[in-house]
């Protein structure tokens, strides 16, 4: 199943990137596919409580697949003013999923179930994007040195965690998560020598957290993210 979390993670990333979906689209997207389904799918096959449908019979890498484009269609939904179409969709599940054949009926039965697992719940309230580009916003405000952070670097960290399931595993919540990736990015994108803005003081003041989890889950991410044996 790991494997295949990872596989189909990636996918949802790629198909982010070719439908041109804006960046709150794709991480809500992660966070409905990765943070929520996967693990409540998980729990389901575990309990043998599956939802009467063929598509969560046996857990598939092309069903998984058909899922993440789900996460993001929904996503569309929520926040685009034209949401993405099935149409389009399908024509990419057509070109990039090769072992099975989707139809347009088989997306809008895959859309039921995937709401299904999550209970038909699709708050959007915890989305560790939108605490990290409220932070991002917030230290360029009072920090010169916050021209230099990359908010690119913010993305590949959070893509690279989602993709390693370190999300889940080293973060209790998607504030701290986005907090850490804010720092993290600003030790490796800044120069060593321009380090003087107390950045883990002014995120103790922004969120309230300790200075040293900040600092213990950034050292995490450098270990889990950027080490080659990880």
């Amino acid at each position: 199943m790991k494997r295949l979390r990872k596989k189909s993670v990636e996918f949802l990333i790629r198909s982010s990137h070719l439908l041109r979906a804006p960046l709150i689209v794709k991480y809500t997207a992660l966070s409905l596919f990765a943070d929520r389904f996967l693990p409540s799918l998980t729990t389901l096959i575990n309990e043998r409580n599956q939802i009467g449908s063929w598509l969560l019979r046996s857990v598939e890498e092309s069903n998984l697949q058909l899922f993440a484009l789900i996460s993001i269609w929904i996503s569309s939904k929520i926040h685009d003013s034209r949401a993405l179409s099935v149409k389009c969709l399908k024509s990419l599940g057509d070109e990039f999923i090769n072992d099975q054949h989707f139809t347009t009926k088989d997306f809008v039965e895959a859309e039921v179930v995937f709401l299904q697992v999550l209970n038909f719940e699709i708050g959007t309230s915890n989305v560790a994007f939108v605490f990290l580009e409220e932070l991002f916003i917030q230290f360029k405000g009072v920090a010169k040195v916050g021209e230099l952070v990359s908010f690119e670097a913010c993305m590949d960290v959070m893509d690279l965690l989602y993709e390693k399931e370190e999300t889940s595993l080293l973060f209790s919540s998607p504030c701290s998560l986005a907090a850490s990736i804010l720092v993290t990015s600003y030790v490796v994108t800044v120069p060593k020598q321009q380090w003087e803005f107390p950045v883990l003081p002014w995120v103790k003041f922004v969120t309230s957290y300790k200075e040293e989890d900040i600092g213990e889950k950034v050292k995490d991410i450098l270990m889990h993210v950027f080490e080659p044996h990880s």
